[in-house]
Parts: structure tokens; sequence; C-alpha cells
């Protein structure tokens, strides 16, 4: 990291900032990469072969073949840029949020409608 960030420090968040930019770049336009029709399907034909062709780390690569959302975005992926995966794979935004949560999808639906997760718990690790 560049600069003393004092956010790094709020739990369960990972700030995009300058830094995970850099770090996401080539999985975030792979991602981007998805919104042609033929590179939808010659991901979808052969998704190792298509995502050795960007220059993205091997954690990278292994968190899209494992759709572990949380991991892509610890590696600098942006939420907006991997919504073209799971749309891709026919999931929802909601689908989605929901699996990165922990989530069903109802229970998901449910927590945003009543006002979002409870503070409680949640507070700065240097707090805990």
């Amino acid at each position: 990291m560049a600069l003393d960030k004092p956010y790094a420090d709020i739990p369960g968040t990972t700030i995009f900032d300058a830094d995970q930019a850099r770090m996401g770049y080539h999985l975030n336009q792979f991602c981007m990469s998805l919104m042609k029709v033929e590179c939808r399907e010659r991901f979808k034909s052969d998704e190792r072969v298509y995502l050795d062709v960007w220059p993205m780390t091997e954690d990278q690569r292994q968190a899209v073949l494992d759709r572990d959302y949380n991991r892509m975005i610890e590696l600098g992926g942006n939420v907006y840029f991997l919504a073209k995966i799971f749309l891709s794979d026919g999931q929802s935004f909601e689908q989605a949020a929901a699996a990165m949560t922990g989530v069903t999808r109802e229970e998901y639906r449910k927590m945003m409608l009543s006002g979002g997760r409870s503070p409680e718990g949640n507070r700065y690790k240097r707090e805990q």
C-alpha cells in the first residue's frame, strides 16, 4: 500500500482505491470482455484456456474458476466489473450478493428491504 489507509480497518469491507484498481486491472479487463457475445462463448467453452489469455495472477484466475467473488474483490476486482461474470452465468446481482454475504437469496432480500445489515458486531478490527 502506498499510503496509510485508516479505512483498511473496516471489518468485512474492501475499499476499491487506486491500489486495488492497479492490482485488479487485468481481472477487471477480463470481466469487461464478457460484454461481447463471442468472448462469453469462448469463456464458457473453456474457461481455463480463456483465462490464460489474460495476464492475471494465478490466484485471480482460480478465484474466477471457483466463482469466489469475495476473493476476487480482495485481489482487486470491482463488483461492478465482476457482475459481468455472474450475469454470464445467468445469476442476478441479488443472487451473487446473497452468496457473497453467506445467506440465501430470500434472506438477502429480506435483509435489504429491512434496512440492511445490523451494525451490531461490526466494529473496527482495533476495537475487538
